[in-house]
């Protein structure tokens, strides 16, 4: 990994910043290797409650996806797609 996680160290505390990386972690499992769809949701969720705005969202999923390759969005989609206890795998 020779990239870094966008994230917004002046507004969120030190567990928000850990939530958010999980969920990036997550994200790049999926792509990497498989990941529960469960969890991955449950991070999803997390990390909407630390970001609510759609286009906070849009701005930091896009970096993350520039930096890494990795879409949010499309580990997402595929996740709720899936069925319960399915391996998430892009």
């Amino acid at each position: 990994m020779n990239y870094t996680y966008p994230i917004d160290e002046v507004y969120w505390n030190k567990q928000e910043i850990i939530d958010v990386i999980n969920f990036y972690s997550l994200v790049e499992q999926a792509y990497e290797s498989s990941v529960n769809r469960e969890e991955l949701l449950l991070a999803y969720s997390r990390f909407k409650q630390i970001v609510p705005s759609k286009s906070e969202e849009k701005t930091l999923c896009g970096q993350f996806e520039k930096e890494s390759g990795y879409s949010c969005y499309h580990a997402v989609k595929k996740a709720r797609a899936s069925e319960d206890g399915q391996k998430i795998k892009l």
